[in-house]
């Protein structure tokens, strides 16, 4: 993916044979295609109020339902916010990082790929600004979830060290996720297509320990949510923020973030260069 986007229509007809200019021999230039990319990304969010809005409304709603609506009645042998907070936070990286495949599949079906490709521009940065500009909106989203927390009762007492894990851990799953979610919205036709993928993104944490323990769900669901992806990293922050043993949760965690970023991070890749090759 290091290579230009390749030029075509008129501006292949007006420089045939084109070959990547000596503005791009060197990777500082890279870098500033990259970081072009994520101010676009970022103004584009900005644009879209209603999307930003909800990404960040929708946890805290969900934390606030989960507390004071059924927290009474749900025994988790702690506070029921130091319990449910954790997944929380993961449902807000999670949604934060699904609206990467709508912004994707949007740019793919609106042409402007076609106007990059006629452009001096390193054609992984369109891919990477799209990544980079998640992880930075999940920054401030994440941000105000946990303040939120405090504020009805979250009292984490986790070290310095256990903070900087809990971060490390959280930006890792986002990047995983929101490369997941770019391979999604090259693969749909549509931006409404691509939004479905939203609803599948907020079922997996329902489907772990993220609101209840395991063992309070159906004999039948234990398989599935004590083996899925989201269950060993919410134990992992829940262990992390609140000073419990992780046992060995915290080498599941990253092992499911590195295997997910990996995959999808190529599949995207080779995915956007077929399309931009065409």
């Amino acid at each position: 993916m290091s290579e230009l986007l390749t030029p075509t229509g008129p501006a292949a007809a007006a420089h045939p044979g084109s070959a990547p200019t000596a503005r791009h021999s060197g990777p500082f230039w890279a870098v500033s295609d990259s970081l072009t990319m994520v101010a676009r990304s970022l103004r584009l969010s900005i644009r879209n109020p209603d999307a930003l809005v909800t990404a960040i409304a929708l946890p805290v709603m969900l934390m606030l339902l989960f507390v004071y609506l059924f927290g009474g009645a749900i025994q988790t042998g702690t506070a029921y916010v130091n319990y449910v907070v954790p997944g929380v936070i993961l449902l807000c990286t999670s949604f934060g990082a699904s609206m990467t495949a709508m912004s994707v599949c949007q740019d793919m079906v609106d042409g402007i790929i076609d106007r990059f490709r006629s452009m001096d521009i390193a054609s992984f940065a369109v891919l990477t600004g799209h990544v980079a500009a998640t992880v930075v909106r999940n920054v401030v989203s994440t941000s105000l979830v946990i303040v939120v927390a405090l504020l009805i009762g979250f009292r984490p007492n986790a070290t310095v060290g256990e903070w900087v894990a809990v971060i490390g851990l959280l930006a890792l799953f986002v990047l995983a996720m929101a490369w997941l979610s770019a391979t999604v919205g090259l693969i749909a036709k549509t931006p409404e297509a691509a939004s479905g993928f939203t609803f599948f993104v907020m079922f997996l944490p329902y489907v772990s320990s993220a609101f209840v323990p395991v063992e309070t769900m159906p004999s039948w669901l234990h398989g599935f949510a004590e083996n899925q992806p989201v269950t060993p990293i919410i134990e992992t922050l829940r262990g992390l923020l609140l000073g419990t043993p992780i046992g060995n949760n915290g080498w599941l965690a990253l092992g499911w973030c590195l295997g997910i970023l990996a995959v999808f991070f190529l599949a995207a890749t080779a995915l956007f260069r077929r399309q931009t090759t065409r």
